[in-house]
């Protein structure tokens, strides 16, 4: 079903904030269907609403699609042969291409005021018909007419003019054949009464003109796409192959939005999830291999992809996968990558004023890898390698800490202070030795041992916390947490 002419997808978002999950999603499949096929990933930027515009949107929009690996092949900043890559640049040529469809009588101007299409507006919903749309009131003005109104300064928008009796097909890749009836589509605003193009217009004329192969987008589109089509024909021009993606849905099946969570992509690297984890995340969100695969980096993902196995029912936003993900990638990572990720948080953090070599970060890595879903938790969960326990878990102390512990972790600390730098066997063997000599069992010594070093009761193996941290440390926080508790 793929078009044997060079493939050329875009991305055009709307610079209005920041990226919504759903939109990264569409930037994800149109980079990953050109990338698989060779073909060319076209950043657009679709800036003609005004009021809508952020002020450095553009660049966070761009920063954006840098830190997931999007890199595209032409837009902003970047240039291309099919440029400006604004729209807001492109109104010359939007004037030029509304006046050939009013030459056409393709489009004609609409001189009807706020007040008449809010009037025309409360009728139709009276006579609680379907839908509202506009009555071609304006569709039969002459030429002099049309001058006349213009040289008085009237406001005007110009209207595509749409034959409700035909009927608009198209063959959906996703979706199959799709019909729409001429009767359910408004002659709809083309150009605005402040002369800059409706999305529709400048939509159609910028992938024409562009040479985009595939329109893939999100399923909320696809209401608008006879507009679009209708357009073509009026131009003349052939239609590119259009694709709707299925929605993104919360998991009570509601339509993702920020009401019920985090949906912008900035949300989520702010919380530290990897690149890797969300693109291969929102990648199986509404695709799948046809197998049971999970786990992907993006040069699997780019020979896997494919317009095929895209689903047509709405995809759930499994936030438990994603923190799965997470895990899974941070994982994969070596110790090299872990030990610089781990720096940059760490100045990100509390502990920014500290100094830790990288063998002793290793020791950190080594002993909590499969005990973390993010790099923060590295410090966060095993904040005791880096800080010395203020305070101390209830359950822990309840459940190891009796009236002869002190005197147990006393013996423990002579034990080891006979060791010039113990290592994790030798941290062992003082406490067997300990164990033996007071004739108590292990757990009478790991538990509040344990507690002492850490201020918790869970964490990697006692001995593996010991070795970390070393003989000064672990003898310093049994002195103290024997003075605390006493």
């Amino acid at each position: 079903m793929t078009d044997t002419k060079k493939i050329r997808v875009r991305y055009a978002p709307s610079p209005t904030g920041y990226i919504h999950i759903g939109n990264l999603r569409t930037a994800l499949y149109n980079y990953l269907f050109a990338r698989h096929n060779g073909g060319e990933f076209i950043l657009r930027i679709e800036d003609t609403d005004r009021t809508r515009y952020i002020e450095g949107a553009v660049e966070n929009l761009i920063k954006t699609l840098e830190w997931t690996g999007l890199d595209y092949d032409e837009g902003p900043f970047k240039g291309g042969n099919y440029g400006p890559y604004f729209q807001s640049e492109r109104l010359k040529i939007y004037k030029e291409h509304s006046d050939i469809l009013l030459k056409k009588k393709k489009a004609y101007h609409c001189f009807c005021t706020p007040e008449r299409l809010k009037a025309l507006r409360e009728e139709q919903q009276k006579q609680k018909l379907n839908q509202t749309k506009y009555d071609k009131h304006c569709l039969n003005l002459s030429d002099d007419e049309i001058n006349e109104k213009i040289s008085q300064g009237i406001p005007y928008v110009i209207r595509l003019n749409v034959n409700p009796e035909e009927k608009i097909k198209f063959n959906d890749y996703i979706r199959g054949e799709v019909e729409f009836s001429g009767e359910l589509i408004d002659d709809q605003i083309l150009v605005k009464s402040d002369g800059y193009p409706t999305y529709h217009l400048a939509n159609v004329i910028d992938d024409y003109l562009m040479k985009v192969s595939h329109v893939i987008r999100g399923e909320e589109w696809l209401p608008s796409t006879p507009k679009h089509i209708l357009l073509y024909e009026a131009f003349g021009w052939g239609t590119p192959v259009f694709a709707h993606l299925p929605l993104l849905l919360n998991p009570d099946r509601s339509k993702l939005s920020k009401r019920q969570g985090d949906v912008a992509v900035e949300d989520y690297r702010n919380k530290g999830y990897l690149k890797e984890a969300l693109i291969n995340f929102i990648a199986l969100l509404g695709w799948s291999a046809g197998d049971d695969k999970e786990f992907y980096n993006f040069d699997e993902l780019i020979s896997a992809f494919s317009l095929d196995r895209v689903h047509k029912t709405g995809a759930i936003f499994d936030l438990e996968k994603l923190n799965w993900l997470n895990a899974e990638h941070l994982r994969k990572k070596s110790n090299n990558e872990l030990i610089e990720m781990l720096r940059v948080g760490l100045k990100e953090s509390k502990y920014s004023g500290l100094e830790f070599s990288d063998e002793y970060l290793r020791t950190v890595i080594s002993a909590m890898r499969e005990r973390v879903s993010f790099i923060k938790e590295f410090y966060e969960k095993g904040f005791y390698f880096f800080e010395e326990p203020d305070t101390y878990e209830d359950p822990g102390v309840r459940k190891g800490w009796k009236p002869h512990t002190p005197d147990i972790l006393k013996k423990f600390a002579e034990k080891i202070s006979a060791f010039e730098n113990p290592t994790k066997e030798e941290f062992e063997i003082a406490l067997l030795e300990t164990a033996t000599e007071m004739n108590i069992g292990k757990g009478n010594i790991v538990h509040p041992l344990r507690l002492a070093v850490s201020g918790v009761s869970g964490g990697p193996g006692i001995f593996d916390i010991l070795s970390i941290i070393g003989k000064e440390k672990t003898i310093n926080r049994i002195n103290r947490i024997i003075e605390k508790l006493k």
